[in-house]
């Protein structure tokens, strides 16, 4: 049994202008001591699959559905007491941005005390040198413990959430694009801290990013979104040498590699759909300039195209013939047939 399974899961917004269909049919999992990854442009319902693990969800929430298992055990419907007892303690979140995840008028030895004491009943004086010891691990001087957020940089701050995110020796953690306002010093850093992290502690994670190499370098499994769906599936190392979808393709064309020849990078042309009135058939269809007439008019399931790898595209079986045209286009619409 895997630590943690997704299982269809479905969480629609109500907003003024309809219902966004932000995350529709999502599935995947995670062993334990694994690293998942969640890729995808902006809005494709990465951080709203992430926070639906912790059921964090807005007021304007207007459905949920499919199951989230823990252990065994579905969050989606256990009571928000049994919730609450799993926040933190067996599963934690490092948030996207720390000054705003963090209480600006606590100190932060304050903000991390008050989570470890929700769940543990340890002597003040041994759960302030836990603080200290994480401090010390994720490589902050333990004297800014008694500073408050504004007074630390973003690289910092987001090194006080991991802390925070390891006080209470969680199972899993939730990591949603934690390095995405850092400038590339602080992002590597950050990163390399959590793979070090990782490899001494044994936590499971789920990791966010539209940054396919941040994937790449730090999980072993990864799921390729699009438009709320999970278009590829599978080993981080075969998603990304032999894709069996069409967007996974433009994904891994329009990111330089620093190893082999120069080559020149494809965008993918034209917008994500509007999630209020997702076009019908294959949600990437509009965009790909590989689609063929029933790519418009079915909704392709997620197949197994080899073994641990899934893919969402019925022209999985010319996979071959696709990449062979995406390696010798110079431009995304160049592709598509006359």
């Amino acid at each position: 049994m895997a630590l943690l399974e997704v299982e269809n899961l479905k969480v629609y917004y109500k907003t003024a202008r309809g219902v966004v269909q932000a995350v529709d049919g999502v599935s995947f999992s995670i062993e334990e001591g694994e690293n998942l990854g969640l890729v995808g442009e902006s809005g494709c319902g990465k951080t709203t699959a992430v926070k639906s693990i912790l059921r964090l969800f807005p007021i304007n929430i207007a459905q949920v559905s499919g199951t989230i298992e823990y252990r065994g055990q579905n969050i989606l419907e256990m009571s928000m007491e049994e919730v609450c007892r799993l926040r933190w303690k067996e599963i934690s979140m490092i948030p996207q941005s720390a000054m705003n995840a963090l209480d600006p008028v606590y100190r932060l030895e304050d903000q991390i005390l008050e989570a470890i004491e929700a769940h543990e009943a340890l002597p003040h004086e041994e759960a302030i040198d836990r603080i200290r010891r994480l401090f010390n691990l994720v490589g902050v001087e333990r004297s800014r413990l008694k500073d408050f957020p504004h007074q630390l940089s973003g690289g910092m701050l987001q090194r006080a959430c991991i802390a925070m995110a390891l006080s209470c020796g969680a199972k899993i953690i939730l990591a949603d694009e934690p390095t995405t306002a850092l400038d590339v010093v602080v992002q590597d850093n950050i990163l390399q801290r959590i793979k070090e992290l990782h490899q001494q502690i044994k936590a499971s994670m789920i990791l966010s990013s539209h940054d396919i190499s941040v994937i790449a370098e730090t999980c072993e499994k990864v799921a390729v979104m699009y438009a709320g769906q999970v278009m590829e599936y599978g080993r981080t190392k075969n998603i990304f040498k032999t894709p069996y979808h069409p967007y996974t393709l433009g994904l891994r064309q329009a990111f330089p590699s620093i190893k082999g020849p120069k080559k020149r990078l494809i965008a993918i042309g034209g917008y994500p759909p509007n999630l209020i009135d997702p076009p019908g058939g294959c949600r990437f269809a509009p965009r790909c300039p590989f689609r063929i007439g029933p790519c418009v008019a079915q909704d392709p399931p997620l197949l197994e195209v080899e073994p641990q790898h899934f893919s969402r595209c019925i022209r999985a079986n010319a996979i071959d013939e696709i990449r062979e045209r995406v390696s010798q286009e110079e431009t995304w619409e160049g592709m598509r047939p006359d």
